[in-house]
């Protein structure tokens, strides 16, 4: 019950106790009549003869007797009002809360003690004192805070409060410390009633709370950087930890040394996925997580995660496979890093836990109203599968799917719920399928913008018309199947080399254009089944797909093959060689195997690159792997030498460290592009800095692109084929090449 319900009860009990005692009254006066009327009655008698003394007596006994029950009725009805109005009051006094009644001529007509107390001292503040001089009281006599107001105008503005119609609250701190809301309200006949509401414990409770926040948005920023330097801290050490585990394994190794290379490595890399999970996960956590869309590429990003996981999947004979729409574009609006973030999560959690068998990761799609198209993107393996109890919290944080104190898959827990976290941020759901013990099937569903295509996909016509691919995985077939029908071809399908020698043995020379086959297969294997159709007379076009190319470079095989492509296949790659094969007049292409003899053939400069880094470590590890590229490359141990190396070298691309003693990589970018030609030089910035903003801060000052350490070859390379000028050779050429 509130206060003004507890008032409105005990002014309703004294207006019936009121309107009890008017009752009595009315009832005593009309008693008082009839006595009036008796006594004239018996005087009218007397007069007449008619009464004896004994009516008489009789009639003055009825009246004393109605008398009396009169006076007792009109004494309980007058002691009813009392104790009615002796509570309201009691009621009223008891209230934290102050509370008064003024009439229409604004003088206080009742009020409790608790109104009452802050005009302590002053007689005259009583029932019938004016509001006016209530109000002067306050402000002469110091006993409200008029915080840089005089006090003529701070009365002058509590008086204008009340002209109006609608009474705003006001807020007022007392001299004694406490502060108050006033609440004031007009009522029927022009009263004013005001309530005077102590909010002093509620505003020392917002500030603590407003305190309580501060500390926390300060323990928070203190988290972020102890985050952000530790990442730095522990990042550039294992640059040099993954990084030369990486160059050592690319070396002639025993097979208990290449054990122990590829543990520091695994476990180097499993090190940094934990990094990079806790440090999305608090960005997550504090809202501090943007997206920037851009276009690009889906089937591309998915085509390089495979790439990326290819080694890991292939030391457990798994297949990793890409069916993407045929009839879906590849080319959309959102954060290309996030969506390879998700994508490896995904892929890369399948591959975790799957022991033999296949990855497949599947696009579908369908266009929307308004232009946009609805993605399904499932991710299905043939792992160990998730309980159905443990279904329900796989998204949630630190969740594993196998016992704590069983545990045979290591991390985190917090891949999949960043996973989930970036998909609802893009406005998508993801969900999950499993059957344990044959395999689960993690999928998302987003609605994205189409970008607009870099290149057509088919912008020449294919003349081939019947195409032979011997595969032994019944998903790659009916992939390529697809694939290859859309483009208008007849396929016949083989499970294995040996079946498609004994094809292409039952039909005449030439029937087929094109041989499509699989590296890896039981029995007879891509190459084998090259070799052995070639020492047959078969001269039909061979195309090898294989998720390890690099792995075939001796084999006597590779000079017969037209090209080879890398599983999993993307639909761009396989139409252009389609492509090629169709025009005769086409060159044939570059061997992928061969790529030394391809740069001995061509004539031109070295690529000059110059690279700062203060770690000696790190330069050790960037040293190693551009040892075998026809390359020039400088180094600078700081910002001041990066400058100076510019004007001495003029490089044609340059990687910069950005946390350096003395100049660093953000001011020796800056200063840079001030001199001559250094606002055309490309600048990759090489940082072990990975917090949320490091990448637009390190693009504001003037890179170009930003690589995360500890580097992965790979994408070295690719930044320096990206960047390598039309007047340099290819850098793929060995140091013997000295041209």
């Amino acid at each position: 019950m509130t206060l003004f319900d507890k008032l409105t009860q005990e002014r309703r009990a004294r207006l019936t106790a009121e309107q009890r005692l008017d009752y009595r009254t009315r009832e005593l006066d009309t008693a008082l009549a009839q006595l009036d009327a008796a006594r004239r009655e018996l005087q009218t008698l007397r007069r007449q003869g008619r009464s004896s003394a004994l009516e008489d007596a009789q009639r003055a006994a009825e009246v004393r007797m109605l008398q009396d029950r009169v006076r007792e009725e009109a004494e309980n009805a007058q002691r009813t009002a009392v104790m009615a109005e002796r509570r309201l009051w009691d009621s009223i006094n008891t209230i934290r809360d102050g509370f008064a009644v003024f009439n229409r001529n604004q003088d206080l007509v009742i009020a409790n003690q608790a109104y009452l107390g802050v005009f302590s001292g002053f007689s005259e503040v009583q029932p019938g004192i004016p509001y006016r001089r209530l109000v002067e009281i306050l402000a002469y006599e110091g006993r409200v805070t008029l915080d840089g107001i005089s006090a003529e105008d701070w009365i002058a503005m509590m008086l204008a409060r009340w002209d109006g119609d609608k009474i705003d609250p006001i807020t007022l701190t007392f001299s004694r410390g406490d502060t108050a809301r006033i609440h004031d309200r007009r009522a029927r006949g022009g009263d004013i009633v005001s309530l005077v509401r102590d909010i002093t414990e509620a505003q020392r409770h917002a500030t603590e709370l407003e305190e309580a926040r501060a500390r926390a948005e300060a323990a928070n920023r203190a988290k972020s950087a102890f985050l952000a330097n530790m990442s730095h801290e522990i990042r550039t050490p294992m640059n040099g930890v993954v990084g030369m585990a990486d160059l050592l394994s690319d070396t002639d190794l025993s097979d208990e040394q290449r054990l122990y290379a590829d543990t520091i490595r695994s476990s180097g890399e499993a090190l940094l996925n934990i990094i990079n999970d806790v440090l999305d996960f608090s960005k997550i956590e504090a809202d501090k997580l943007t997206l920037h869309p851009e276009p690009f590429d889906l089937e591309r990003c998915i085509h390089e995660v495979l790439i990326l996981l290819q080694a890991g999947a292939r030391n457990r004979s798994i297949d990793l496979l890409m069916d993407y729409d045929l009839f879906l574009p590849t080319r959309f609006m959102a954060d290309p890093g996030r969506m390879r973030q998700v994508m490896t999560n995904l892929i890369g959690n399948a591959v975790k836990f799957t022991q033999a068998g296949h990855v497949l990761t599947r696009v579908v799609g369908v266009e929307t109203d308004d232009g946009r198209h609805q993605l399904n993107v499932t991710v299905e393996d043939t792992g160990i599968g998730i309980a159905p109890e443990n279904i329900d919290r796989i998204f949630g944080e630190f969740a594993q799917v196998d016992d704590q104190a069983t545990r045979k898959f290591e991390g985190t827990g917090l891949g999949l719920a960043i996973t989930r976290r970036l998909i609802e941020l893009m406005g998508g759901q993801i969900w999950v399928e499993s059957d344990l013990g044959k395999g689960s099937c993690f999928g998302f569903s987003l609605t994205l913008p189409r970008a607009e295509d870099s290149e057509p996909l088919t912008p020449q016509p294919i003349r081939l018309q019947r195409v032979l691919v011997a595969d032994d995985q019944l998903i790659n077939r009916t992939i390529l199947d697809r694939q290859l029908v859309a483009q208008g071809l007849a396929v016949t399908l083989c499970a294995s080399g040996g079946e498609a020698f004994e094809t292409l043995a039952s039909h005449p020379a030439g029937y087929f254009d094109l041989l499509l086959t699989d590296h890896d297969m039981p029995g007879m294997d891509g190459l084998e089944l090259t070799a052995k159709l070639r020492a047959s007379g078969h001269r039909l076009p061979i195309i090898l797909l294989s998720s390890a190319p690099t792995v075939l470079r001796d084999h006597p095989a590779t000079a017969e093959l037209r090209a080879i492509l890398q599983k999993p296949l993307l639909r761009h790659d396989l139409v252009r060689q389609l492509q090629i094969l169709s025009n005769p007049q086409a060159e044939p292409p570059a061997r992928l195997l061969r790529p030394a003899a391809a740069a001995q053939a061509a004539s031109g400069r070295r690529m000059r690159i110059l690279t700062a880094e203060d770690n000696r470590t790190n330069r050790l590890v960037f040293s190693k792997m551009v040892a075998n590229l026809a390359v020039d490359v400088r180094y600078a141990e700081d910002g001041g030498q990066a400058v100076e190396g510019f004007r001495a070298m003029r490089p044609d691309l340059i990687f910069m460290d950005i946390s350096m003693p003395g100049m660093d990589g953000r001011s020796a970018t800056r200063a840079i592009r001030q001199l001559p030609g250094g606002a055309q030089v490309p600048i990759i910035a090489l940082t072990a800095h990975a917090m949320a903003g490091d990448q637009d801060e390190i693009l504001a000052a003037g890179m170009d692109h930003v690589l995360t350490k500890p580097l992965k070859k790979p994408l070295l390379l690719d930044m320096i084929t990206r960047y390598r000028p039309d007047d340099a050779r290819p850098i793929e050429a060995t140091l013997d090449d000295t041209g």
